[in-house]
């Protein structure tokens, strides 16, 4: 079964609107497949379109023209709701900047993933989630309260509580140090590998890239295999 799909995508912006505009192509020409269960690296430097390409996988924008497809469903013609609709209970995001809710602790935060998928036992699953990820003496922190790789970790368990079919994951070591960058990267592939979820990822490191099953460079908007 293919989980993501992307046809002959582009993406540009235009520049000035009305006033000597000028139009920036981001990306140009990408296609791929991925399998489901599959784990894929998007490798590249900065501005190279990873974070564009990632957003656009995911349904949280729209190509310019192109064709693409999440979890077997046409993302093409549809609207923000219908988007956000498709991707709920199917779909988990890990930022770089973690983007937790800062008035939340980390049982709420991971709750409200779960609550948003429809799980009905949402405080049993995010307090799993996060003992999963060594965090079960933490759970009433709020995110000033944790250093960055437990934030990061609660973000990873906010992902994972919704038991979605596809992850994907932008530079999710980008603002943590060596050590901790590395532990956060083993348990990511660790519960990748427990629930078989399909893994994209996108990032500059190729060492981290390598650890995926496959590996995708995108350079100046295009797309090399």
């Amino acid at each position: 079964m293919v989980a993501v799909e992307a046809v002959d995508v582009h993406k540009e912006i235009i520049l000035n609107p009305g006033s000597g505009e000028t139009v920036l192509s981001i990306l140009q020409g990408v296609s791929l497949t991925v399998a489901a269960g599959e784990s894929v690296a998007i490798l590249g430097s900065s501005g190279s379109g990873k974070t564009t390409l990632l957003s656009l996988l995911a349904g949280l924008d729209l190509p310019t023209r192109g064709e693409l497809s999440l979890d077997g469903q046409s993302l093409n013609g549809l609207n923000e709701d219908a988007r956000a609709s498709l991707r709920a209970g199917r779909v988990g995001f890990v930022f770089q900047s973690f983007q937790l809710l800062a008035g939340l602790s980390a049982l709420e935060n991971v709750m409200l993933s779960a609550e948003l998928a429809g799980d009905a036992q949402a405080a049993t699953t995010a307090e799993s989630a996060l003992n999963s990820v060594g965090l079960a003496e933490r759970l009433t922190h709020r995110p000033y309260q944790l250093s960055g790789g437990e934030q990061q970790r609660v973000a990873i368990a906010r992902a994972f509580a919704s038991k979605p079919r596809i992850l994907f994951a932008d530079e999710p070591t980008g603002n943590l140090d060596t050590s901790t960058g590395a532990h956060i990267i083993d348990l990511l592939f660790e519960l990748n590998r427990a629930h078989g979820t399909t893994l994209i990822l996108v990032t500059h490191d190729a060492a981290l890239a390598r650890r995926c099953g496959r590996v995708l460079t995108l350079r100046d908007g295009r797309l090399n295999v």
